[in-house]
């Protein structure tokens, strides 16, 4: 028990988006190495794509790619998927799943997920916000910073809907503003810095 209590220490990378979020998911992924160090969690709360994105991921990157379950362990170097229409909590270094919280209207599966990891992850939390209508995952962006997380938005003329990232700048929460190029280069170098 001790043994994976040592181990929940590595970063967990939380890539929230939606409308627009399979371009931004597919750039990040292509320029992050297979050993990163890091667990990257895709919260995508747009249903259309949530269930194919484990299936349309694995051409991006050499990590594996996989839909998460109830009571999958978080992993470095592997990149998890939320499953449609959940809700997605992190406890004693594994995924739990719940039915969506908010059914109807824009889901908030982002922040749900980020504040799960503010409350229950000991590793460096490093959160993404990507292309998406709303604004799912700002109002929990303030709270990764006040416990020492990074925060990232998707640089927003190089989204294909910028208006999650607009709403996680307009919060001032937010640490860098990138392309997902750039995003990934600047996980690299945070990372390389947790070891």
């Amino acid at each position: 028990m001790l043994e994976r209590q040592t181990e929940r220490n590595f970063p967990v990378v939380c890539v929230g988006g939606s409308a627009g979020g399979l371009d931004a998911y597919t750039r990040l992924l292509r320029h992050l190495p297979g050993n990163l160090g890091a667990a990257i969690v895709i919260v995508n709360h747009r249903k259309m794509f949530a269930t194919y994105l484990h299936e349309i991921l694995p051409q991006f990157t050499i990590m594996p790619v996989e839909l998460i379950s109830e009571g999958m362990q978080l992993e470095p170097n592997k990149v998890f998927i939320i499953p449609s229409a959940r809700d997605l909590h992190v406890l004693d270094g594994e995924f739990r799943l719940e039915p969506i919280s908010k059914p109807h209207g824009w889901p908030d599966v982002i922040t749900v997920f980020l504040r799960s990891l503010t409350k229950n992850w000991d590793g460096k939390i490093i959160a993404v916000i990507v292309s998406g209508y709303d604004g799912d995952g700002a109002d929990a962006l303030c709270g990764i910073k006040d416990i020492g997380g990074i925060t990232i938005a998707q640089k927003p003329d190089t989204a294909g809907e910028p208006d999650m990232p607009d709403s996680a700048i307009s919060t001032g929460c937010i640490d860098y503003i990138l392309s997902p190029e750039n995003i990934a280069e600047q996980i690299r170098k945070i990372t390389e810095n947790c070891d």
